[in-house]
C-alpha cells in the first residue's frame, strides 16, 4: 500500500517528538570523530512547506511545532531545545515559521565529510519530491523498500551506524515486520544505534513491535512516549512512541529535561514517559 503521504501530518506533535530525539542522538554521535553511516528507511519528502495544500488541509503543525515556535524564547533555557529551534530557524524562508524539515534534512545538515547518508523512499511521488531536494554529495536517495535496503546494505563500511525507522503503519503487519527487520539488522551490526518511531493508537497494535523486540533478545532499549491524552479518550492517534536501541549514555536525561519544557506547550493533558523497555 502506497497511499500514505506524510505531508498531511508534517510538523505535528509526533514529528516534534521524533526529530528532537533524532537531533539529540546525532549530538551524542558527533562527539567522536569516527565516521557514521546514517540510514533513513522511510525518508519522505525531506522538506514540507506549511502552506502546501496537503499540509494546510489538516494543519496539524499548529498543535505541534507552531506551539514550540511561538514559545521559543522560553524554551532556549534548555540547551537541546535551544539548539533544535535554532536549526529550525535556519530552514525558514523568512522570519516566520513557513517550512518544516523532515528527517532527511535533520540528518543531512549535520553530515561531516567522513559520514554517509542513505535515504530510502518507496512511494514514487514522495521520492520525486525528495529527488528535488538539495543534499550533500555524501547523501544518496534510493527509490526502494527501506527495510529490505537496510538489510541488504549491512554491514556498512564506517565504524558506526545510526538507523531511523519510521513507517506509516497503515498495515497491521508492519509492526511485526519492523521488529523482525531490526532483529535481523542487529545480528549483522550489533553496534548499531537504531531509532524506531511508532504511533500510539487505541487498538494498541504497537505492542506487537515492543514484544517482538523483547522476545527477540534485545536487552538495551530506551522507550520514550509522548501522549496528548490518556488511552481511550481519542479516536485516533493519542500519542507518539520512540524506541532507541543501544542509546548513547546520557541521552535519556537530556530528553527528559527537554520534554519537561515541551509537554506543557502541547496541552494540559500532555505527558512524557521515558523508561527502559528491557532492563540491562
Amino acid at each position: 500500500m502506497l497511499s500514505y503521504q506524510h505531508a498531511y501530518h508534517a510538523g505535528n506533535f509526533a514529528d516534534v517528538h521524533k526529530h528532537l530525539t533524532l537531533y539529540a542522538v546525532i549530538d551524542h554521535l558527533l562527539r567522536k570523530d569516527s565516521a557514521i553511516t546514517y540510514i533513513d528507511t522511510h525518508a519522505g519528502r525531506g522538506l514540507y512547506p506549511l502552506d502546501a495544500e496537503e499540509t494546510a488541509r489538516l494543519g496539524e503543525y499548529r498543535q505541534g511545532v507552531a506551539r514550540l515556535w511561538q514559545g521559543r524564547a522560553g524554551l532556549a533555557e534548555d540547551p537541546l531545545l535551544g539548539a533544535w529551534l535554532a536549526a529550525l530557524a535556519d530552514v525558514q524562508a523568512g522570519s516566520g515559521l513557513d517550512r518544516y524539515p523532515g528527517s532527511p534534512w535533520w540528518l543531512a545538515r549535520r553530515l561531516r565529510p567522513q559520514d554517509r547518508l542513505r535515504l530510502f523512499e518507496l512511494h514514487p511521488g514522495e521520492h520525486g519530491h525528495l529527488a528535488g531536494q538539495e543534499l550533500p554529495e555524501n547523501a544518496r536517495r534510493i527509490h526502494g523498500d527501506g527495510l529490505a535496503g537496510l538489510l541488504k546494505g549491512l554491514p556498512v563500511s564506517t565504524p558506526r551506524l545510526c538507523v531511523l525507522i519510521d513507517p506509516s503503519y497503515e498495515r497491521k503487519a508492519e509492526y511485526g515486520e519492523v521488529a523482525e527487520a531490526v532483529l535481523q539488522a542487529m545480528r549483522k551490526a550489533r553496534h548499531a544505534l537504531m531509532l524506531i518511531w511508532y504511533p500510539l493508537l487505541p487498538a494498541g497494535r504497537h505492542r506487537a513491535l515492543l514484544e517482538g523486540l523483547r522476545d527477540g533478545g534485545l536487552r538495551k532499549i530506551w522507550r520514550s512516549e509522548l501522549t496528548l491524552a490518556p488511552p481511550g479518550e481519542e479516536d485516533g492517534m493519542y500519542g507518539s512512541g520512540m524506541l532507541v536501541v543501544n542509546p548513547p549514555w546520557g541521552l535519556e536525561l537530556r530528553l527528559e529535561d527537554a520534554m519537561a519544557f515541551v509537554s506543557p506547550l502541547l496541552g494540559e493533558a500532555c505527558r512524557h514517559r521515558g523508561d527502559w523497555w528491557v532492563e540491562e
